[in-house]
């Protein structure tokens, strides 16, 4: 009993800091800044990566299309291979719905060293830049964006002298398994990279959202993205370092009026979006995957076991100490289900969803070393260090 005093002690005090000193990660205040709009718009290209969207296309492309923004702005619909009509749908969307003018292109297979993503946010941006503008908007497939989005996004980067304005899309929470899961993955992404640290100038913690990330053309440029970032697999990430390595001044924020389509209806579902790319956030280092399933083990699963086997055992010290931590717990989650509209039920059943991540985690390192990690629709990625030129760690 004495070992299970002095672990949840341990992670009682784990939970102290947490709460105090990692930036406030668990408050979800952090919205686009409040801004004016500026007395020229300048120009905007989006560029919108897409391989087999054809089931989501139809909800996100109409709302790009039809964003209501007061300057010169068209679509670059990248098609990267789709093998059910993507490129086909888009021009026949764009021909129903109008709006902004919208450019469909493929950049071909991609090669070695670069993922299929990054080759083809590449081929739209050297197509965008041949109109000159100042911004680009780099938005996924699946992302569904309110008519006053790219506004809402330039002005705020234009108040804040911004070089990247990234907004953490809403994801889609509707089945059982995206109740449990989909807050808190939101919830440990804000833990791993506090957005108030993110966007405080001088700071080194850098991060953005991939499904919207508006970027001065000027920044891309001096960062050379995306070919400095060209083996990233956690491409958003590595793009947030790139642009804040060279002087750029970045914010994130969760978002209002922009919206995750895609449905994750099945754990297998969410297990594979989660373990693709896990094992690349640790860099592909066992150590490192021993000290986050510790961790994880430490902060999340010891508060209940802690509190459990006080209460079997009728004594109080473990029950106190477990216990108080299980509550800071909770309640540092309570604000990302509000949210997200959830049920507040199932702020308690954290740990739960913590032990599938660790599952998780531990399942992305081992489909790593079968040769089957960072899968995504058909391709599979090697670690940096094994493809061709210098990996983005070591520019």
């Amino acid at each position: 009993m004495s070992a299970i005093v002095w672990t949840a002690a341990g992670s009682l005090a784990a939970w102290l800091w947490l709460l105090l000193g990692q930036g406030f990660f668990w408050r979800t205040d952090v919205r686009l800044p409040p801004s004016e709009a500026p007395r020229a718009w300048p120009s905007v290209c989006v560029v919108v990566p897409a391989r087999d969207e054809a089931a989501v296309l139809p909800m996100s492309l109409p709302s790009l299309l039809a964003q209501d923004y007061p300057g010169p702005a068209e679509v670059f619909l990248v098609d990267d291979g789709s093998s059910d009509g993507t490129g086909k749908l888009a021009r026949e969307l764009s021909e129903r719905y109008g709006g902004l003018a919208l450019t469909v292109t493929s950049p071909g297979e991609p090669p070695a060293g670069w993922t299929g993503k990054l080759w083809a946010v590449r081929h739209g941006i050297a197509l965008a830049r041949a109109r000159e503008p100042e911004y680009l908007l780099l938005t996924d497939a699946d992302i569904a964006h309110e008519p006053d989005s790219l506004q809402e996004l330039v002005a705020a980067a234009r108040t804040g002298d911004y070089d990247l304005v990234s907004q953490m899309a809403r994801l889609r929470v509707e089945s059982v398994w995206e109740r449990l899961v989909v807050p808190a993955f939101v919830y440990f992404f804000s833990q791993l990279y506090p957005f108030r640290r993110i966007n405080r100038r001088g700071s080194r913690t850098a991060a953005a959202a991939g499904g919207c990330v508006l970027l001065r053309t000027d920044a891309a440029e001096r960062a050379r993205v995306p070919d400095s970032i060209r083996h990233a697999v956690i491409d958003d990430v590595a793009l947030a370092r790139a642009v804040k390595a060279t002087g750029g001044h970045i914010w994130l924020g969760l978002a209002e009026r922009v919206d995750s389509i895609r449905p994750y209806p099945r754990l297998h579902d969410l297990w594979r979006m989660v373990s693709r790319s896990a094992y690349a956030q640790l860099r592909h280092q066992p150590l490192l995957l021993l000290g986050t399933v510790l961790g994880l083990a430490l902060v999340y699963l010891v508060p209940p076991v802690a509190f459990c086997a006080g209460v079997l055992t009728d004594s109080w010290v473990p029950v106190l100490l477990g216990g108080l931590a299980w509550l800071v717990m909770t309640a540092t989650y309570i604000p990302m289900l509000r949210y997200y509209r959830q049920t507040l039920w199932l702020a308690p059943l954290l740990p739960a969803t913590a032990f599938l991540y660790l599952l998780m985690t531990v399942d992305s390192a081992v489909q790593h070393y079968r040769g089957r990690g960072a899968a995504w629709k058909g391709r599979t990625y090697a670690r940096p260090d094994t493809a061709s030129g210098p990996a983005p760690e070591q520019r």
